[in-house]
């Protein structure tokens, strides 16, 4: 059985409602970049690079749509996915999606859509569209930091003791629990954690 896309909106008057695209598409792509501020500095050859910040992904694919047999205004389906632009009253914002296909989901906001319009009924109604949809990505504050928590407890690393630094101090700052400085401990055979001295090179383990 052939799984079908979806988009959900996640927030808003039409929460929880599954917009199920008639046809899956054929190929997508994510765009995924980073941003960086270049300094240059007299004397030199080349800008002082420093990383700023990362950007949100974007999403961007093509669907069809085509009411021919139905002899039905195709924009009626396409308002589905189109009217997912507009304001909604209960936000003051556009909604916060998701969209779902296999092993894809992504939560954005829909930034842009076009229609593209190529086959008619002699009245003139479009029955067949392509809709190229981008999809920026939404995460919260909360959702970030949490990420980058995840990421300074979860991998090993290795850090210099300095002047005052106690085992207890470095757990605190790593696993945000002073009480787990004995992983630390284990990990660098240290026997009393009262004596560290300072330079020393340590090895923060992850935790299990």
């Amino acid at each position: 059985m052939v799984e079908k896309a979806y988009i959900t909106p996640i927030n808003g008057s039409r929460a929880g409602q599954n917009i199920v695209v008639l046809f899956n598409p054929t190929e997508y792509s994510i765009e995924t970049s980073n941003q960086f501020q270049r300094t240059a500095i007299p004397g030199t050859s080349t800008p002082v690079t420093q990383f700023v910040s990362g950007n949100t992904e974007t999403l961007t694919m093509d669907l069809f749509f085509d009411s021919y047999e139905r002899k039905q205004d195709v924009r009626i389906d396409t308002s589905l996915i189109t009217t997912l632009l507009d304001i909604d009253p209960a936000l003051h914002a556009p909604p916060v999606c998701e969209f779902h296909w296999a092993s894809l989901h992504f939560k954005a906001t829909i930034e842009q859509v076009t229609q593209k319009f190529t086959l008619f009924l002699e009245s003139g109604f479009p029955v067949r569209a392509t809709l190229s949809v981008t999809f920026k990505e939404y995460r919260t504050l909360t959702e970030q930091i949490q990420d980058v928590r995840k990421e300074s407890s979860d991998r090993t690393k290795r850090i210099t003791v300095k002047q005052g630094d106690r085992l207890w101090h470095i757990a605190n700052q790593e696993y945000e629990k002073s009480g787990l400085w004995r992983p630390i401990a284990t990990a660098n055979k240290i026997s009393n954690p009262r004596i560290v001295a300072a330079g020393t090179e340590l090895v923060v383990p992850v935790l299990k």
